[in-house]
């Protein structure tokens, strides 16, 4: 899978490795599989830092499309006998509006080369070889260490000890699991805010097919597949971010969009109120007004006549 053309991309992801896994090394065993697993990490939530702004590009354009999807159902009746022309108009109406609907691949296209990159570097290391730019002693850290007692580099087929490949099976079972689940919450999303989607079907059977494609994983060094479910939890926490802060637009009788609250942060969900907060405010008390006697004559008073 080495690509040479991408040799500039792997001594960038070999460098960042060493430099993260130097300072980790100042405060822990350099050849233990902490430090390596924590290197593979944050490799990997550096990554996504840099792709988030895709993230939130994705993520707005699909937020145009859930507004959108009035008229693109008034164009899909008007249309229903001339796909040709309804699909003009669906595209048309899509970039008036600065809309992209493949806007969704962007964060897994940006992915893919940091995925082979890794795959070609920690392939490297199994290889015992120093390449793009990484010293032997790096590659030699890389070998001795292991996580739960599967070396790094290993693949399942390629682990000697049962143990190895048990603990390696387990980590691709659960990147089958994230990666089904983060699957899941994105299509479950897409068909809530497009109910009547001609791909809601294709986008079913992708959810369920989807953690199968996790068992190709296989075949990847435990370092890589570490790097998957880092990614698929990150990917989880980041939709479910930005989908309890943006919900879906409810709409009125004429399509137009009614604003809707987000949904409450971690920290209010967290922080229990107290009945008393919970209750509405009491009415303010009626200001009580005293009728104060007016002053009478002292002839009154005292009930003598005026000479």
């Amino acid at each position: 899978m080495e690509l040479s053309w991408l040799n500039w991309l792997y001594t960038a992801v070999a460098y960042v490795i060493t430099w993260i896994h130097q300072a980790y090394s100042t405060v822990l065993d350099p050849n233990s599989g902490l430090t390596w697993a924590l290197t593979i990490i944050t490799l990997t939530v550096c990554m996504r830092i840099l792709i988030f702004p895709l993230f939130l590009k994705q993520m707005r354009s699909s937020r145009k499309m859930q507004e959108l999807a009035p008229k693109v159902q008034e164009i899909r009746k008007r249309y229903k006998n001339d796909k040709q022309r309804m699909n003009q108009e669906v595209m048309a109406l899509y970039q008036g509006a600065g809309a992209n609907p493949l806007g969704g691949c962007l964060p897994v296209v940006a992915q893919f080369p940091i995925f082979i990159s890794m795959f070609t570097v920690l392939r490297a290391i199994a290889a015992d070889q120093a390449k793009f730019g990484m010293s032997q002693e790096l590659v030699d850290s890389a070998k001795q260490a292991s996580i739960l007692g599967a070396p790094l580099p290993a693949t399942f087929f390629e682990a000697p000890d049962v143990s190895q490949k048990i603990v390696i099976g387990i980590f691709v079972a659960i990147s089958s699991c994230t990666t089904f689940l983060t699957v899941r919450q994105s299509v479950t999303r897409s068909m809530a805010q497009m109910p009547d989607n001609p791909m809601a079907q294709q986008q079913k059977i992708l959810m369920y097919i989807s953690p199968l494609f996790a068992f190709f994983s296989l075949n990847f060094p435990l370092g890589l597949i570490l790097y998957w479910v880092t990614t698929n939890l990150w990917t989880l926490g980041q939709q479910h971010w930005f989908y309890s802060r943006h919900p879906m637009p409810q709409f009125d009788a004429k399509g137009n969009a009614i604003p809707v609250q987000p949904k409450p942060g971690l920290i209010a969900k967290i922080r229990k109120t107290t009945p008393e907060e919970q209750a509405p405010p009491p009415p303010p008390e009626p200001k009580i007004i005293r009728q104060q006697p007016s002053r009478q004559s002292r002839s009154k008073r005292t009930g003598s006549k005026k000479s």
